[in-house]
């Protein structure tokens, strides 16, 4: 039977010899399947710095489709959706400086491990696991907003 080369873009096999394989990669349905799927993976700045820059669709305007589809050189997308899009794109640009403005609560791993490492030498040593720094630890867990944890 001979080994089969699986085309994960356009979820076929074939024969794998250099001839199909070079006929697959370089046909109109592998390259259509191929653009599609990392299309899916744009981020949000990308698509609608393309979609600025294109002209309306004539065809997707007047009748709603267009024969091209996701190949048309000009934009489908309307006014109110690239605002909608830029509007989305400012409201994740302010959460992210948000996020980076927002003190961390907790503490470095390195203080972590030395507690932990405190604590089992305690139980192993005496009976009684609890120390000073774990009524500390949970008197600051319950000063930290739900919402945070």
């Amino acid at each position: 039977m001979g080994k089969r080369y699986y085309c994960d873009y356009c979820d076929r096999s074939f024969q794998d010899n250099m001839h199909n394989r070079k006929k697959h990669l370089n046909g109109v349905q592998h390259h259509r399947a191929k653009k599609a799927w990392f299309d899916q993976f744009r981020d949000s700045t990308a698509i609608l710095f393309d979609e600025q820059t294109k002209k309306p669709c004539r065809q997707f305007l007047q009748r709603g489709v267009c024969d091209f589809g996701a190949n048309c050189k000009f934009s489908h997308m309307s006014e109110e959706e690239q605002h909608r899009l830029r509007r989305r794109l400012e409201e994740e640009r302010q959460h992210q400086k948000d996020a980076e403005e927002r003190p961390v609560f907790g503490r470095h791993i390195n203080e972590w491990l030395q507690k932990r490492e405190k604590k089992q030498a305690a139980l192993g040593s005496k009976g009684d696991p609890t120390t000073t720094e774990d009524t500390e630890e949970a008197e600051t867990e319950h000063q930290i907003p739900q919402q945070l944890l």
